[in-house]
């Protein structure tokens, strides 16, 4: 499977269960790339293009909302899908971020298995 995935999130331990998470969904190691925040991952998408940004809400620099509010006024990003993965609850915060294309929602802690769902639901593998 060819699909690019970024995972952002602050916390090194999330980012590293994420990614082996990813890795078991059937994602290539090479086709994973990590931010530990909004403005890097904003940073990360121009130089290299992903299919899927893995999104936490709350960090440090920019946060999930700041990254999705920016990554909406960019056209060359309009196709990458975005699912929060996020200790976030509130109902009103999270329907927010769907007017900005977020569709889906995983909440931490998540089960590695949940994850890998999620990424073969986005990408249609069935895994």
């Amino acid at each position: 499977m060819k699909y690019k995935v970024l995972i952002v999130d602050d916390s090194p331990l999330l980012r590293a269960t994420a990614r082996r998470a990813v890795l078991q969904a059937g994602i290539g190691a090479d086709q994973v790339r990590e931010a530990a925040n909004g403005k890097e991952a904003l940073e990360a998408l121009a130089k290299d293009r992903v299919d899927l940004v893995l999104l936490d809400i709350n960090m440090p620099v920019m946060d999930g909302y700041q990254f999705v509010e920016e990554k909406a006024k960019n056209a060359a990003f309009a196709d990458i899908k975005v699912a929060l993965v996020t200790t976030e609850g509130n109902k009103k915060r999270l329907e927010r971020m769907t007017q900005f294309g977020v569709t889906h929602y995983l909440r931490k802690p998540f089960e590695p298995e949940d994850l890998r769902g999620l990424v073969a639901q986005l990408f249609g593998t069935g895994k």
